[in-house]
């Protein structure tokens, strides 16, 4: 993500910003264009709304960020205008040849057909909403950012540095709550969706560390919307150490690298089976017996790092042991 952005920055893309006032609050104004400014330059600054309807973008905020106006009227109750009026505004700006990219700032998903053609015109698409936007228009944009978590994370790490007068690696995200599991209330990305991701990484390399920048490209590659904000940390391996615990974060020669912490091995693994299932006179008669007594020896233990989802596959791979149907036992 660091060498996309370096990229952008480099280039000095052209962005037309498109807000939905019916849909965004105020609020999150400066977290916005703060955002922004890690992409580029914005030639284009509007935003969509009945105005005739407080919604609490002022006229004063207006100013101060140099954001055109656009009145549109809802002309038919439970239908929402300002939707099209965007979407037509959006195709004219693409058709004049004179931005990169868009950034639609939105929670609708009304708009994931509209982010779909951006793209299909070799368009930069950025999407910020907040973490109730659906997966349909998170996963349309090349990155979304959720403005809500991202936010919280910034008044918590301020808060830090006025206490302590150091910035903190924990920011303490989802509205200021040290509990990462609300991550599964929000439509973002999971951390065990994260982890799978690092496991997979592992395995290509063998089995291996692997790079921590290589790390942090392959999760924005893989997920739009993957920000160690939203997760309430500020550095991608201090959220690795705390919450994934099967992994951990060490430094080589100035460089960070990505391990498991356990050191098992497949051949021991193996020869650990095997024992099993001779103390129990040469066969195991269910497999979900014997996958239960390999984890409480092993409590990290998960196949996927030996590139296996079931533990059948992994036995099948065994030149030692047989499995039929739900029953395992030694080669004789």
């Amino acid at each position: 993500m660091e060498e996309i952005m370096e990229s952008l920055s480099n280039e000095k893309m052209q962005f037309a910003v498109l807000i939905d006032a019916d849909n965004i609050s105020s609020k999150y104004a400066v977290t916005i264009f703060e955002e922004l400014e890690k992409y580029g330059v914005t030639s284009y600054r509007r935003i969509y709304g009945n105005w005739s309807k407080g919604n609490g973008w002022s006229e004063g905020m207006l100013l101060e960020y140099s954001i055109m106006p656009v009145q549109q009227f809802s002309y038919t109750t439970g239908k929402n205008a300002t939707d099209m009026a965007m979407v037509i505004d959006a195709m004219d700006i693409l058709y004049k040849n004179k931005v990169q990219g868009f950034c639609l700032v939105t929670s609708d998903s009304d708009f994931t057909r509209l982010a779909m053609r951006l793209r299909e015109e070799n368009m930069f698409v950025l999407g910020m909403g907040e973490s109730k936007t659906p997966l349909a228009l998170t996963r349309a944009c090349n990155k979304f950012i959720h403005l809500n978590l991202v936010a919280d994370a910034g008044d918590s790490a301020a808060e830090v540095r006025t206490s302590s007068g150091e910035k903190g690696s924990r920011t303490g995200g989802y509205g200021g709550q040290t509990d990462t599991a609300a991550a599964d209330e929000q439509n973002v990305t999971s951390l065990a969706e994260v982890r799978q991701v690092i496991l997979a990484l592992i395995n290509e390399n063998g089995g291996k560390h692997v790079d921590l920048a290589q790390l942090g490209n392959r999760l924005n590659d893989k997920f739009s919307d993957f920000d160690v904000r939203n997760y309430g940390y500020s550095k991608l391996s201090t959220m690795i150490d705390q919450e994934l615990t099967d992994l951990h974060v060490k430094k080589i020669s100035n460089q960070y690298y990505v391990e498991r912490r356990s050191n098992l091995t497949k051949e021991e693994l193996e020869r650990e089976i095997c024992r099993m299932i001779e103390k129990n006179g040469g066969m195991v008669e269910n497999l979900a017996s014997l996958n239960d007594e390999l984890h409480k020896k092993y409590k990290q233990l998960d196949f996927k790092q030996f590139g296996y989802s079931r533990i059948s596959s992994f036995l099948r791979s065994l030149n030692s042991v047989t499995v039929h149907e739900n029953e395992v036992s030694l080669k004789k």
